[in-house]
């Protein structure tokens, strides 16, 4: 088994570092935030005072962070990854993050030496606590092939998207779809309700139709409907609006640099960002039908 150096503990890099532990790996954590890594150290993780500590002897180093600045400077910074870790190790960066930065950090890796995949995950939470995330990956084929092993302990499905920042590329333009059709589907919940038509009903005939979507069938935003909606549970998140509002500006923010218009996604980023103006940021996504039904069964009174 190997060494891994391991960058960011939150709700994700916890449980994604404990699958890592139950396969036999050696992990070191790090994160700012000490309760963070005291919680990690509880599965097994063995905890660290700083970057360099994490990435010290290690193998394998993956980092998992909020924002691109996070990333930045968990590389770039004099007490960062490269200033610090061995150039034969394998450097993973699995934050979602703008697609410029996710190339800035593969062209500084190579200028100093090292090999660096971008590797951002769908499935949230329950995904990384039940191992079987979807890894998008952007690099070279040999590397990915190296890191295929440790990645397989977190992962239900791995996919080698294209080169430099791909494997960003792919999961900004996924996470877009689905809000988009997110918003479709909340809009449409509504109208049937109006219509007078029974949710369940409703909901059956639309999944083996032409208006089947994941997020129909995941997360329908009606109380007993479907069992893995937030909408059984007052809407707490298993993805929070916050963090899909955070992915549809990357969404956006990518396609002014490519010269696209993206009118849906700019409407439902206008959605998401009035429920975070409500305090509301916290909520699941699919929250998203309290501005098209304020008194919508399941949201928290």
């Amino acid at each position: 088994m190997s060494t891994i150096g391991w960058v960011g503990l939150g709700n994700m890099g916890r449980p994604m570092t404990a699958n890592l532990v139950r396969a036999g790996h050696t992990v070191n954590g790090f994160d700012l935030v000490p309760e963070a890594v005291d919680a990690a150290a509880k599965s097994g993780v063995n905890p660290v005072s700083s970057i360099a500590e994490a990435v010290a002897g290690a193998d394998i180093v993956f980092t998992m962070l909020p924002k691109g600045e996070h990333a930045r400077t968990a590389y770039l910074e004099p007490d960062g990854v490269l200033a610090n870790a061995d150039q034969r190790t394998l450097l993973i960066d699995s934050s979602t993050i703008d697609f410029d930065s996710a190339r800035l950090l593969h062209a500084e890796a190579k200028k100093a030496g090292f090999r660096l995949i971008d590797g951002p995950v769908s499935g949230g939470v329950t995904g990384a606590e039940a191992g079987t995330l979807t890894f998008m990956l952007g690099g070279a084929d040999a590397d990915i092939e190296e890191a295929r092993p440790f990645i397989e302990a977190m992962a239900g499905n791995i996919f080698h998207a294209g080169g430099d920042a791909a494997g960003q590329a792919a999961k900004i333009v996924n996470n877009m779809m689905l809000s988009i059709s997110l918003q479709g589907v909340v809009e449409g919940a509504v109208l049937a309700d109006r219509f007078g038509l029974d949710p369940k009903v409703f909901h059956d005939i639309a999944k083996v139709s032409s208006g089947d979507s994941w997020p129909l069938r995941t997360w329908y935003p009606v109380p007993g409907v479907t069992t893995t909606a937030a909408a059984n549970n007052e809407f707490q998140p298993g993805f929070a609006t916050a963090l899909m509002h955070k992915d549809v500006g990357l969404a956006l923010a990518g396609a002014e640099t490519q010269g696209v218009e993206l009118p849906a996604a700019s409407l439902v980023h206008a959605q998401l960002q009035k429920l975070i103006d409500e305090d509301l940021g916290g909520l699941d996504t699919s929250a998203l039908i309290k501005n098209i039904d304020p008194d919508a069964e399941g949201l928290p009174k």
